[in-house]
Order: C-alpha cells, then sequence, then structure tokens
C-alpha cells in the first residue's frame, strides 16, 4: 500500500514537472504551434470570409500607389485614411501581393502567418516570466474572436500588435535601441500601441536612466519621421491631422464596452475626459503602488533614473509594466471595437496569473471577457460584464502581493576565499 501510495505520488510530481516546470516548456510551446496552424488552416477553409475593412484597405492605399501624398484625398468606403504612414507601406505591399487586394483567400494565409508570427513571439515573452504556467499557454488558443480577427477580417490591428510585442521582445534582452525602433513602427501602423507607453517608459527609464531613454525618445520619433516623409513633405497639416488624430469621434453602434451608458453620454467629451482622468490616476497609482518597488519609494526611482543609474529588472517587471499598463488604457479606453481584442487578449492569461484570484475563477474571468467580445452587436448586459471583468481584473492586479520575484535581479554573490 505504502509503495504505491509512492507510486502515486511519483506520478504526481511528473505530471506536475511535465505541465508546470520550464523545462518541458517547447515541447508544449511547440504543439500549441502545430494545434494553431492546423485551426487556422480549418477556419480559412470551412468558415466564409467576412468583409469589413479590407476593401477600405486597399482603396486608400491605391491613392497613395498612384502618387496621391496628401491624407485629405487618400480614402475608402469607410471613409478618409487614419493611420500613419506605417500602415500605408505595409498595406501597399500586402496590395501588391494580393492581386490589387483581389485575393483575399491568399491575405487570409499571411494573416494566419502573422498570427502564427504573433504566437512564437509571445510564447518566447512568456518563457521569460516565472508567472504563467507552462500548461497556462494554452489558453493562448481558445479564443474565438481572436482567430476571426487575424484570418477572417484581415484588420490592421494585429500588424501593429506584432510589433509590439517584438518590441517587448527586445526590451527583455535589453536591446534598448531595437525596442525604440520596434514601438515606433508598431505606432506608425496604429497609434492603439501607445497605450503600452508608459510601461516601456518606465522600463526604460529605470533600466538605463534618463539620458538613454531620452535618446531612444529621439529614435521613436526619428522613425516617425523618417516614415513620415513623403507626406510631411506634400501637406503636414493634413498627414499630422489625419493620422495622429486623437480627437476622432466613434460611433455609438460600434462600441463594445460601453453599452451601458446612452449615445449621448458616450459622445459627450465630458465622459471623454472623465475617463482619461481615470486612465492617468490608474497609471499614477499602480507607478506607486506597485512599480516603485515593495517600499513604494518613488523618489529612489526617481533620483536614480534622474542620476543615468542603470537597474538590471526582472523579466516579470518588464512584462509587468508592458501588459498592465496597456490593459489600464483598454479599461478606460473611450471606445472597444471587436478587432480591438487583439490589443490584449494574448497578454490575458499572463495578467490573470499576476494576481491572486483563486484558479476557478481565473478561468470563469477569461470565458465571460471572450464571451462579451463574442456578443454581436453589443448590448447593456455585455458591456456591463465586461467592465465588471475588466475591473475584477484592474483591482486584483493592483492587490497582487509580489512575493515571488523581485523588482531588481540580485548579482550572483562569489564566494570569497
Amino acid at each position: 500500500m505504502f509503495n504505491k501510495f509512492l507510486e502515486n505520488n511519483d506520478l504526481i510530481h511528473t505530471l506536475k514537472t511535465l505541465l508546470v516546470s520550464r523545462k518541458y516548456y517547447w515541447y508544449h510551446a511547440s504543439f500549441l504551434i502545430f494545434l494553431e496552424v492546423v485551426f487556422n488552416f480549418v477556419i480559412i477553409k470551412k468558415i466564409n470570409y467576412t468583409e469589413i475593412d479590407w476593401i477600405a484597405y486597399m482603396q486608400e492605399v491605391s491613392g497613395f500607389l498612384n502618387g496621391e501624398l496628401d491624407y485629405m484625398k487618400l480614402k475608402g468606403d469607410t471613409g478618409p485614411l487614419v493611420y500613419p504612414a506605417g500602415f500605408v507601406y505595409i498595406f501597399s505591399l500586402l496590395y501588391k501581393m494580393t492581386n490589387n487586394g483581389e485575393n483575399i483567400r491568399l491575405a487570409q494565409y499571411i494573416f494566419m502567418g502573422l498570427y502564427i508570427a504573433t504566437l512564437v513571439v509571445i510564447l518566447k515573452i512568456y518563457q521569460k516570466s516565472k508567472t504563467l504556467p507552462t500548461v497556462g499557454i494554452y489558453l493562448l488558443l481558445l479564443s474565438k474572436r481572436l482567430h476571426s480577427i487575424y484570418v477572417l477580417r484581415c484588420f490592421n490591428d494585429p500588424v501593429a500588435i506584432f510589433f509590439i510585442f517584438c518590441a517587448l521582445l527586445a526590451a527583455l534582452h535589453h536591446y534598448w535601441h531595437l525596442t525604440a525602433v520596434l514601438f515606433s513602427i508598431s505606432v506608425s501602423i496604429k497609434m492603439n500601441t501607445l497605450l503600452y507607453a508608459p510601461g516601456l517608459a518606465l522600463v526604460m527609464f529605470r533600466s538605463i536612466g534618463i539620458t538613454h531613454s531620452i535618446i531612444n525618445a529621439l529614435i521613436f520619433v526619428l522613425i516617425q519621421v523618417i516614415l513620415g516623409l513623403p507626406f510631411l513633405y506634400y501637406a503636414p497639416k493634413s498627414y499630422i491631422g489625419k493620422a495622429f488624430e486623437f480627437s476622432r469621434v466613434f460611433f455609438y453602434k460600434w462600441t463594445v464596452n460601453w453599452k451601458i451608458v446612452n449615445e449621448n453620454i458616450f459622445l459627450n467629451p465630458i465622459f471623454h475626459k472623465i475617463l482619461l482622468i481615470l486612465h492617468i490616476s490608474f497609471l499614477l497609482i499602480f507607478l506607486v503602488y506597485k512599480w516603485s518597488g515593495p517600499r513604494h519609494d518613488i523618489k529612489s526611482l526617481l533620483l536614480h533614473g534622474l542620476k543615468n543609474k542603470k537597474t538590471i529588472l526582472t523579466s516579470d517587471y518588464i512584462i509587468s509594466a508592458f501588459f498592465i499598463s496597456n490593459f489600464i488604457g483598454i479599461v478606460f479606453s473611450r471606445s472597444l471595437h471587436y478587432q480591438f481584442y487583439s490589443w490584449y487578449y494574448m497578454t490575458l492569461p499572463y495578467l490573470l496569473w499576476r494576481t491572486n484570484i483563486i484558479l476557478p475563477l481565473k478561468v470563469v474571468l477569461l470565458f465571460c471577457i471572450e464571451i462579451c467580445w463574442n456578443i454581436y452587436p453589443s448590448t447593456q448586459q455585455s458591456s456591463g460584464l465586461l467592465l465588471i471583468c475588466h475591473l475584477i481584473l484592474l483591482v486584483a492586479l493592483l492587490l497582487f502581493r509580489e512575493i515571488d520575484y523581485e523588482h531588481i535581479k540580485q548579482r550572483k554573490r562569489t564566494k570569497r576565499n
């Protein structure tokens, strides 16, 4: 009987090692990638493509390819072009590759490749973390809406997300100039990745100090100028006004997160200002109570950065700063459209495991968030549930006692002779 008990214990230990340990991480990751290749291929073959923005994208870049450099004149069926120059170049390439945008099936396979490439990058990010158990990466497989955004809609959001995840991976390896370049490319495709900027700025400030952070900020700006140069030279006001239009008004009918308020409130500038204040406030709260260390020593953090003292941050500190910064922006976003789910779904497993929420509730929260994003059109109930889930996760992230990792990597102590 005792021998059987020992055998069972050995079995449990073996299973735990197989499912949790990083030793077998890439076995699981490789299997997950294989599953995703198969699933995406089946989705493309079996489910009809739905046209939403692809034709408009192609119309917008066709004007550029025909020599038009005035952003006010680059338009599609959904309205004027509102994305920076990086979008124009990448989708011009897709225009050429897909026979002037007419070969939709080829476009779907290209976005399938983008999905797999993004998955590989996020898996490499998770590998650097001590937060999510190895088996948790299979949660990345479960989103119906995310697969739809990539291979059944071909939105531009996933392209921007790929580059921001690459920027995070570069930051984890301390390639700071490359991080700035990749981040700038991401923003040049769609500005939503600016939501990562507070986390990125914090990580750079702590890691390399104020001087090198400013240099990287200048690299970011330089990339934007270089990419936008043809448009800036020809019609600067037009380009800046449309490509970086922060005051753009969203349509109430498409909002996923604010159907709990009526359209008048949704469009009210005061409502927008309240959301902005909440956004900034929570960033500051996290800065003081989470990102400044266990002692909440914000003064020391600032002085170290201003004196250009370098800090070697843990991978989890870097990842959490990026992901939480983005998530705060999403919670208090003026509007979330269905394709915006790609902004943060792949970060949700990490965020959920960065809390003290019990395992069953973590799964329930992820399931509820997914359900909300799959209800079309959105309702008061779905928007309300999504907001509740977001707020639960946000508060749980704030209350989490970070006892399983240190903010600063400790140098290995050498034995004295």
